[in-house]
């Protein structure tokens, strides 16, 4: 299929697991009757952004992948027939847990999984306590409207991530988030961080020619005393935003996407073509010491 109807779910959260999946299901419902065909959800859509602090008891939010979660969204992707991306806390093992997320394919079967690779150890983002880095690699899913490549919040910053992926034939990059503002800070240094979020992924689009949808939470959430700054957006592969929601609000938005437009950037501006992969071998290295 040449052209894509995505949807973002941008939404608030509230202590109850169920109550979060409820209103994530009726959001789906919501942007599937505007058209949608893939919907994204959120980062760890189905409890509050629980990493704000150092916590024990909530390696009790996890679950399964495939598990209860998928259970219940796996018939609303096959009813409605759309591809469902869905943003889950795994509990792999005792004592193993990921950052993982799930795609359901149009016909309600389960693809399988990415875990994500760069976790963070931030003051109010203590991913590092609760998530064993993703061992999986990085993922692209063949769903029923389009391949799809998925990482995960910090991975947004390492373009490496984003070109690995596209490498593998992703026709998009979906990036479900949770990142926000603490409320110590000033307005210039939250817009700051807010215009240097957005860009690096506009640089992914642009390098890898690629359309690329990040996907955050909004709302005040008081543990991390975190203001989580909601403004999802959908780039074109030249990192034109086509849609940018706001910064208070819940929203359920529906953008078409042409996916012919990769063939057209990556023809007019041969980025992928012109790469020297003959001079890139010490990139994995960790720094090049003189």
């Amino acid at each position: 299929m040449s052209k894509v109807k995505i949807g973002l779910v941008q939404m608030s959260c509230v202590e109850d697991k169920s109550s979060n999946l409820d209103k994530a299901i009726m959001k789906i419902k919501e942007a599937a009757t505007k058209g949608a065909q893939i919907v994204c959800l959120q980062e760890l859509f189905t409890s509050l952004y629980f990493c704000d602090v150092e916590d024990y008891e909530n390696f009790k939010l996890a679950e399964p992948i495939p598990g209860p979660s998928t259970e219940r969204l796996q018939p609303i992707a096959r009813e409605l027939g759309i591809v469902i991306i869905a943003s889950l806390f795994e509990k792999r093992a005792q004592g193993i847990y990921h950052n993982t997320t799930a795609v359901l394919d149009a016909d309600g079967s389960y693809l399988g999984k990415y875990r994500k690779m760069h976790i963070p150890d931030d003051p109010a983002f203590f991913e590092k306590f609760y998530f064993t880095p993703g061992d999986l690699g990085y993922k692209v899913f063949n769903t029923r409207f389009a391949k799809i490549g998925v990482l995960i919040c910090w991975d947004q910053w390492y373009p490496e991530g984003a070109r690995l992926t596209s490498m593998k034939g992703a026709e998009i990059l979906f990036y479900p988030t949770a990142i926000g503002w603490a409320t110590s800070q000033d307005d210039a240094t939250n817009a700051e961080q807010y215009n240097g979020w957005q860009t690096i992924q506009r640089s992914h689009a642009v390098a890898n020619g690629v359309h690329v949808v990040s996907v955050n939470r909004v709302g005040f959430e008081q543990a991390g005393a975190m203001k989580f700054w909601g403004g999802s957006f959908v780039s074109n592969p030249f990192g034109r935003i086509l849609y940018q929601a706001s910064h208070d609000h819940e929203e359920v938005h529906v953008e078409e996407l042409d996916l012919n437009k990769t063939d057209f950037y990556r023809t007019h501006w041969p980025f992928m073509r012109d790469r020297r992969i003959d001079s890139y071998g010490e990139i994995t290295k960790r720094f090049l010491d003189e």
